[in-house]
């Protein structure tokens, strides 16, 4: 971090423990990203009038390069939070989940989604009811009238651009689902 860790006690006293345990937290955060600015956590207790125990609030805000999470948890979510230290673990996972989806963005580990096969229908038999689809790499894929969804198989021509589901056939791959492009 380039700013030292800041711990902030409300409605309550300073506890060398509890400090301990925000500082290892804090720690191992920095191992998820390493570009941390700053890191503010407030610990709290702001029900000192009920009966049962109290309730810790804990609020973690990092600082990052272009981004700011913030992660808190508060009493009346979880009543585990009666122990302090379930209340810190709770911010600081919360914090961790967010910061490591903002370090996958960064280095562009987004899962993103695969472009089906596409290719040129070079061969029709309308009388027979198929045609064949010619990739990109010169493999030839069978396909059959009802496998055509968003065009006539009629009024196909060769040449038409589509893109494609495959699968294997009886006698080699084929494909399920055939959509003419334009």
């Amino acid at each position: 971090m380039q700013l030292p860790l800041q711990i902030t006690f409300r409605g309550m006293e300073p506890s060398d423990a509890v400090e301990a345990n925000v500082r290892e937290k804090a720690e191992k955060l920095e191992r998820f990203a390493e570009h941390i600015t700053s890191c503010r956590v407030i610990v709290e207790a702001p029900h000192k009038h009920q009966q049962k125990g109290l309730l810790y609030s804990v609020k973690v805000d990092i600082t990052l390069p272009g981004k700011e999470i913030v992660a808190t948890r508060h009493p009346d979510e979880h009543h585990a939070h009666e122990d302090i230290y379930v209340a810190i673990r709770d911010a600081f996972n919360a914090a961790g989940r967010q910061l490591e989806d903002y370090v996958r963005r960064r280095r562009a580990e987004v899962k993103t989604h695969e472009l089906p096969p596409y290719g040129i229908i070079t061969k029709l038999y309308p009388y027979e009811d198929y045609g064949i689809i010619e990739t990109p790499d010169g493999s030839e894929i069978y396909f059959h009238r009802n496998s055509v969804l968003n065009a006539d198989f009629d009024k196909l021509e060769n040449g038409a651009r589509v893109h494609f589901t495959e699968e294997m056939g009886e006698k080699g791959p084929q494909a399920s689902s055939v959509h003419v492009e334009g």
